[in-house]
């Protein structure tokens, strides 16, 4: 990859979250490929309970065809991990390692991304500047419960103009939601159980990329 906000695999469009809690009797692998099959190109890998070992086992393979597809693919959370497996780079919550210590570990060529979920957050994350701004939650989760007051279309309108940052809407978003969230400001969408979870990933990745164009 490219340094700096000039890369190969633009910043903006559909990026898939894959975690195995989603449907644990899914290989993240099959998901991995069926999605790229509908034209994702930004991945990050999400697994907040496997210990290290595990998550190493488990993404190793990810990584290896990522590199095949020649998609970006970024590590929830662990600076470690994504150092281990030369991923792309990391994305970090409000309560992970702090930016400016993640860049020092990781050097100016990855990939760093971190989520916001009000204005003062973004307001920060800009002044910090990320890669890109994740903000949300959007809707009510469907992979999670422990989430941050949900913001609405209303919250991504308001903080579009706090920064110049690729900004991706995440939270219970589903493919009728796409086009009033690009409208609203949104560089791209990022999802979880929406196509994770999804009877046919192929199918549901092509239909949200086809409300971006």
């Amino acid at each position: 990859m490219t340094s700096g906000r000039e890369r190969a695999i633009p910043l903006a469009g559909l990026y898939v979250i894959l975690d195995p809690s989603v449907r644990p009797d899914r290989p993240l692998l099959d998901v991995l490929n069926a999605a790229a099959a509908g034209g994702v190109r930004i991945f990050q890998y999400r697994n907040k309970t496997a210990s290290m070992k595990d998550a190493f086992a488990e993404v190793q393979p990810l990584r290896r065809r990522a590199r095949e597809l020649d998609v970006l693919f970024l590590i929830n959370d662990r600076c470690d991990l994504a150092l281990a497996i030369d991923a792309d780079g990391v994305h970090l919550g409000q309560t992970d390692l702090p930016y400016l210590h993640a860049r020092q570990l990781l050097g100016p060529e990855k990939c760093i991304g971190l989520s916001t979920h009000n204005a003062a957050q973004v307001k920060e994350a800009d002044r910090v500047g990320p890669d890109y701004i994740g903000f949300g939650p959007i809707f009510t989760p469907g992979s999670k419960t422990d989430h941050d007051p949900v913001v609405g279309i209303e919250g991504l309108t308001d903080v579009r103009a706090l920064t110049s940052l690729p900004l991706f809407a995440i939270g219970g978003i589903q493919a009728a939601h796409v086009r009033p969230l690009m409208d609203a400001g949104a560089n791209g969408i990022a999802v979880i159980s929406a196509v994770c979870g999804a009877s046919d990933v192929t199918a549901t990745a092509a239909k949200f990329n086809a409300q971006m164009i």
